[in-house]
């Protein structure tokens, strides 16, 4: 049953009509948010459902991160201290390549198990080549929300074995499409992802492009602008910048989420804000690979929708979005001065500007009367969080405070997936073990160290 009445000591809503209500009252009926009563309106005759009467809890609602590799959670630890194609080069592409069934099922479950206990209930994964299906079956199974598509790759100078035929790629994926796009109850989407222009051909590009428009909600998923020497790589490969390249070919449009987007130009800039295109900041991932600090302040400025999310494992070692949140508030400051990206704005990026990215604003990212119950409830209220409460106190909390230790509850479409920090469907101390032992597997498989 996913009928609740939740009662909270406060409601962060997301929603700049009624953003935040003190001592409010959220009525969840059917995995819905039925009706949200101030405490002036609320009275217990009102009550549906279980009443989860949580007086010290904050209500938010769930995150959303738009950029994750779920089949790279398992080599976290494997790629530390180098650069971006250095990175793929010796590490990732060998171990996606190795991944068999049961690795990248372990490596799915560990990185769902992370997201969901840190308060994620939506997120855009890209795949891996091989094996798409398990990452599927892992996503229906945990009860998220989730875009999701195979990875995409017909060139790769970095790793030639590591690709398929442009044939191959657009049909396995359309298959992919055919099969899982809206599956779940709608909760899982299909997000066609080619690799990067230095994976893709041209053709690969625009005939991905063309399969979005075959099912409506999916979405055009890649990286862009990551790193200067890809960005090098990419000009001697097509004669134009990374963006100008996309525009060019006409893969950009509102159905276009490009990860990273650090090193762009103005004309650039312009391109994204005319095509609507929409920007994912990886704060952690930028700053540990050295790829740089993406402008998000400049494209805010110009109207371009931007959103948060961790990445990968091993090019980022957590996928939590209060590490995301806190750094992308802490690394603008310097450069544009203190009062860029406030909390508030932060807290905005990773929920209601995630769901805009992902065209399912109408649906999840605020808490809202006839959205989903895609709802987080967190312990603000220990030694470790601000004992000021003023204005804007619960947001500093949230974003320059908090941690996954703060997370309590999480309900995707009502359903309850976390109960007081423990998500029942996986023994956290047996996919720790399971994933040692597949690492080792892949380890000895690649013959890395």
């Amino acid at each position: 049953m996913n009928d609740w009445t939740i009662i909270p000591k406060e409601i962060i809503t997301a929603d700049k009509n009624r953003p935040v209500i003190k001592r409010g009252t959220v009525i969840v009926k059917n995995g819905k948010i039925e009706k949200i009563y101030s405490k002036e309106e609320w009275d217990e005759s009102k009550a549906e459902g279980k009443v989860l009467n949580v007086p010290n809890l904050t209500l938010i609602p769930g995150f959303v991160h738009t950029h994750i590799h779920l089949c790279q959670t398992l080599f976290r630890g494997t790629a530390d201290d180098m650069e971006l194609l250095d990175w793929l080069q010796k590490r990732i592409f060998p171990l996606e390549n190795a991944h068999t069934k049961e690795s990248l099922r372990i490596s799915a479950q560990l990185g769902l198990y992370e997201l969901i206990t840190s308060g994620a209930t939506t997120i855009m994964d890209m795949g891996t080549i091989r094996h798409q299906e398990v990452i599927f079956e892992e996503l229906i199974n945990s009860g998220i929300r989730a875009f999701a598509g195979k990875c995409m790759a017909d060139l790769n100078d970095l790793m030639p074995e590591f690709k398929e035929s442009t044939k191959d790629a657009l049909s396995s994926s359309y298959e992919f499409a055919k099969e899982f796009h809206n599956k779940g109850n709608g909760r899982i989407k299909y997000a066609f992802a080619p690799r990067f222009v230095l994976s893709c051909s041209e053709e690969l590009l625009i005939e991905t492009m063309n399969l979005t428009e075959e099912f409506q909600g999916s979405l055009f998923h890649t990286h862009s602008s990551e790193n200067k020497n890809e960005i090098a790589a990419v000009k001697k490969l097509t004669g134009k910048e990374n963006i100008e390249y996309f525009n060019s070919i006409g893969v950009l449009n509102e159905k276009t989420v490009l990860a990273h987007g650090i090193h762009v130009n103005d004309a650039e800039v312009q391109m994204l804000k005319e095509a609507d295109t929409r920007i994912v900041h990886c704060p952690s991932s930028n700053l540990k690979l050295g790829s740089g600090i993406a402008n998000v302040p400049k494209y805010l400025g110009n109207g371009i929708n931007v959103s948060l999310g961790a990445d990968g494992a091993p090019c980022n070692n957590n996928l939590n979005m209060f590490t995301e949140m806190r750094l992308a508030s802490l690394i603008q400051k310097p450069l544009h001065s203190p009062t860029a990206m406030t909390a508030e704005e932060i807290f905005h990026l990773a929920t209601i500007e995630g769901a805009k990215a992902l065209h399912i604003d109408d649906v999840t990212g605020s808490i809202v009367e006839n959205k989903s119950a895609d709802l987080v409830l967190l312990n603000l209220e220990n030694p470790t969080m601000n004992y000021f409460d003023g204005l804007n106190s619960t947001y500093s909390n949230i974003v320059y405070s908090a941690n996954r230790d703060n997370v309590e509850y999480v309900f995707v479409e009502g359903k309850m997936l976390v109960n007081k920090g423990v998500y029942a469907l996986h023994n956290a101390f047996e996919l720790y073990s399971k994933a040692k032992e597949q690492l080792n597997i892949l380890l000895k498989e690649t013959d890395l160290k």
